[in-house]
Parts: C-alpha cells; sequence; structure tokens
C-alpha cells in the first residue's frame, strides 16, 4: 500500500488546539519535529496566515499496542518470576533483545564487551584466537588467527563447534559462547567440532593465552618475489603494509618481479584499514562504498595518486575464511584488474557495523550499512569469486627426472654447465621444503606470478 502524508488547511484557533494535542499526546513524532511544528503555526498565527499542518504518517508513529504489551510483560516478570531481577538486568535483556533478533553482527556491548572490542581491534586480546559467528544454533568458525592457540591446535575455518568443554553450544547466545572460550591464559578448553568430510564430532584441546596478533608479516618467497601476509585489519595495518612492502623491494634492491598478498582466514576488522591497504596498490578510483538509511551511513573511499609497487603483478589469496575488510580488499583490487583473486570463494559479510557509545562503558553494535565494490557488486551472503579457482591440496612430490639420462652414460662427453647442475641437485634435495612446495594454493599463486614476469618481458623484448 502506497504511503500517504494528510495535510489539513485550518484556520489559526483550530490549529492552537491541534498543536496543542500533538504536543501531548505520547508517540506521534519526534519531540523536536513537534517544537519545530509548533513554532511554525505560532509564527503564522502572529502573521495572520492560514497554516498548512503535516500530519504524522500512522505507519510510523511509535506501536502504542505493543509499547503498552512491552509494559505489562515487564511487570509480571518483575512480579511473579521464581527470582526477583532488577530493573537494570531487565532493562539491558530488552535492548539486547532488540539488536540480536536484527542479524548476527548487531549486538549490546556491556562494559567487558565493549573493552575486549576496543582490543581486538587495537591486537592484543585474551583467548583462544579465533573469529566466531552463529550458524543453525551453533557457533561457527570463521576463521581462526594465525599463531594463536587455535590455530596451532588445528581449527580450522567452516568448523563448526557443539560443545565447549562440557557444555553444549545449543541454546547458548554467541556472548555467552564467547564469555566460556575466554579465560585464564595457561587454562585448556576442549572444543567439540563437527567438521565437513568428518563422520563423527572432534575432540581438540586449546590452551588458553593472551593473543597478540601481529597484523602484517612479510618475507621474500623466493628471489624477486615477495609474500604479505595480513592476519587481521587492526588501525595500524595501512602503515605496517607500505612498510612491509618498502622492506621487501630494500632486501631484494629494487623493484619487485611479483607480489603475493595473503588474506585467507582473515576475518576483517577495520574498514579504514582495508581502504589503506587497497590505496597504497591503486593509483586512482573508486576502493569501497556503503550504502545505508542514514547520511552519514553512505560513504565513499577514493585512492590517492600513487601506486607504491608501480605495477607490480599481484595475486591475492582468500578462501572462505576471507570475511569483511579483507573481501573490500580483494573486490577493489579485482574490479581495478590490479591484481588476480585466486583460492577459493570469500566469507560473504558485505555489511557494515558502526559502534555507537551510550556512555563512557556501555555501546551498541549495529549494522548500519551495506558495502559494495568498485563495479557496484554487493557481497552479502555471496562473497568475493576468486578469479582463479585453487582449493587446497596435500603436495607429494614426485621425481619427474627420467630414469637415466646422457650425463648417466659412462664415457659421456662433458656438458658446459654438468658440475654446476650436479651442485644444485644435490642441494635441493638436501634442502627442507619451503612454504611455497608445502601450501598448494601459494605454490600456484607463484607460478602465476613466474609466467606473468615472463609475458611480460617478453612484450618488452618485442617493443624495443
Amino acid at each position: 500500500m502506497k504511503r500517504v502524508r494528510s495535510t489539513l488547511q485550518i484556520s489559526p484557533l483550530r490549529a492552537i488546539a491541534l498543536a496543542t494535542c500533538c504536543l501531548a499526546a505520547p508517540g506521534l513524532a519526534l519531540a523536536q519535529d513537534q517544537e519545530a511544528q509548533t513554532q511554525q503555526i505560532l509564527e503564522g498565527i502572529q502573521n495572520g496566515e492560514r497554516v498548512q499542518i503535516q500530519l504524522p504518517d500512522p505507519e510510523e508513529q511509535l506501536p502504542l499496542d505493543d509499547l503498552r504489551k512491552f509494559t505489562e510483560v515487564f511487570s509480571r516478570i518483575k512480579a511473579a518470576y521464581v527470582e526477583e531481577v532488577s530493573d537494570r538486568k531487565l532493562l539491558e535483556s530488552a535492548i539486547k533483545g532488540m539488536l540480536s533478533d536484527l542479524d548476527p553482527h548487531s549486538t549490546y556491548l556491556a562494559p567487558k564487551d565493549y573493552e575486549e572490542l576496543e582490543e581486538s581491534t587495537s591486537g592484543e586480546f585474551g583467548g583462544l584466537g579465533i573469529e566466531v559467528g552463529m550458524e543453525n544454533g551453533f557457533v561457527k568458525v570463521i576463521a581462526p588467527i594465525d599463531d594463536t592457540p587455535a590455530h596451532k591446535a588445528g581449527v580450522l575455518a567452516g568448523d563448526l563447534i557443539i560443545k565447549l568443554d562440557e557444555k553444549p553450544v545449543k541454546g547458548m547466545s554467541l556472548e555467552e559462547a564467547v564469555k566460556l572460550m575466554r579465560g585464564k591464559p595457561g587454562t585448556v578448553l576442549t572444543l567439540t567440532i563437527m567438521r565437513e568430510g568428518e563422520s563423527a564430532p572432534i575432540e581438540i584441546d586449546v590452551t588458553r593465552d593472551v593473543i597478540k596478533v601481529t597484523s602484517v608479516k612479510s618475507r621474500m618467497i623466493e628471489n624477486g618475489y615477495g609474500y604479505v601476509r595480513i592476519t587481521q585489519f587492526q588501525a595500524e595495518t595501512g602503515r605496517q603494509f607500505r612498510q612491509a612492502l618498502t622492506k621487501l623491494e630494500e632486501e631484494y634492491g629494487g623493484d619487485l618481479d611479483g607480489l603475493i598478498i595473503d588474506v585467507r582466514n582473515n576475518p576483517g576488522g577495520v574498514l579504514q584499514a582495508a581502504v589503506e591497504t587497497a590505496d597504497a596498490l591503486l593509483d586512482e578510483g573508486l576502493i569501497v562504498y556503503t550504502e545505508g538509511r542514514i547520511q552519514s551511513s553512505r560513504l565513499r573511499f577514493s585512492a590517492k595518486a600513487g601506486d607504491i609497487m608501480e605495477g607490480t603483478p599481484i595475486v591475492v589469496l582468500i578462501n572462505g575464511g576471507s570475511a569483511s575488510a579483507s573481501e573490500i580488499l580483494a573486490g577493489a583490487l579485482q574490479d581495478h584488474g590490479r591484481a588476480v583473486i585466486m583460492g577459493t570463494k570469500s566469507f560473504g559479510k558485505g555489511s557494515v557495523q558502526t559502534v555507537i557509545p551510550l556512555d563512557e562503558t556501555h555501546a551498541i553494535k549495529m549494522t548500519t550499512a551495506r558495502y559494495y565494490t568498485p563495479e557496484g557488486r554487493s557481497i552479502q551472503a555471496t562473497g568475493i569469486k576468486p578469479d582463479i579457482e585453487v582449493r587446497p591440496a596435500e603436495l607429494t612430490e614426485l621425481d619427474g627426472r627420467p630414469f637415466f639420462t646422457e650425463a648417466d652414460l659412462s664415457g659421456h662427453l662433458q656438458g658446459q654447465d654438468e658440475e654446476q647442475e650436479r651442485l644444485e641437485r644435490q642441494q635441493q634435495a638436501e634442502t627442507p621444503a619451503s612454504a611455497a612446495e608445502r601450501d598448494y594454493q601459494l605454490r600456484s599463486a607463484l607460478n602465476l606470478l613466474k609466467g606473468m614476469n615472463i609475458l611480460n618481458r617478453r612484450d618488452q623484448g618485442k617493443n624495443k
């Protein structure tokens, strides 16, 4: 049904009476709007004008019957619940219910929760080291954070936690489950997990610890090819990312031949940090924009001039544990054609939460917008699809050399680099497998960069 706002032409005396009723009747409009409307009416009356009044839309008024129902339930609980309940607890429970029923990411932050949120975005907090959400009444692991107790114990993205020690998770709120997972460092928590591909639950013992998250890690994965791992987007991630790239180029002694950015199992974090990271690699254009109901939730973030890598080929690794800010980075680089996205489809969290302080110790975290990639794609519940899908796999090295070669024949003619090749084969056999050799997705990314680099050099040679 189409909504229609009614307007009436009334005389000055009638206007006074109606204005008085509007101000006295609760729930008809916001007080500020009523005050402004009343002032406009009075000014019109003083000028002897006929005044036009806009009546409030009945569908936008506060539901008085439901409010009466709320106060009735409130008073009944106060009077008859088996144990005495304070007004504060009942009101806080009502606030929690209002938010938690909206979506999985909106919540009420009591003092301890508010403090823990600030700790997690700053990079140090206590617990197991996993980002979690709710699915079908169970706690779902979005991603284990690198180098944390959960990661070291073998917890994987996508695991469903069905028991915490001996307590079933079914029926718990996410807040209650998180409180059980946090605890004194050094204590052990047994997670009972359902994992895809396993027919029976798995029990994993995790020793709680103080979680110190290093947001950006980097190293030379091979001569000329840099690797940057972003574990979580924190307030300083953008600056640390730039520093990591500068350090890699200094270590190599010039421009890199290729760069791998790994955001697998990165649960997200601070939106601005993802924007700053993408900005470092883009020379111009939109990075991400958000759309919401209120003006402050409609934002646009664009890149400033200057690509710190000056066009160096980039591969971004993603998987089902890449969420939120990770997807912003991958989506922006994908839409601009600045990087090849490789791996498996990302988590699909395309909403933005705003933390709204209520006082010094309480706040609400509320979903206020959806975000969109530069080309207008919303990834909410669909995720970022990789340009090249590469599923994780276990590698088994096979000896690809022939049974014997010319060099094995007795009395063969000496080759030009025969001795050097023999030494290289011997050294390779004695060297432990590198990270790229153990990690199939990482190895695929490195091979792609090598291929892109070979083609670029050939093109440059043709143009000379």
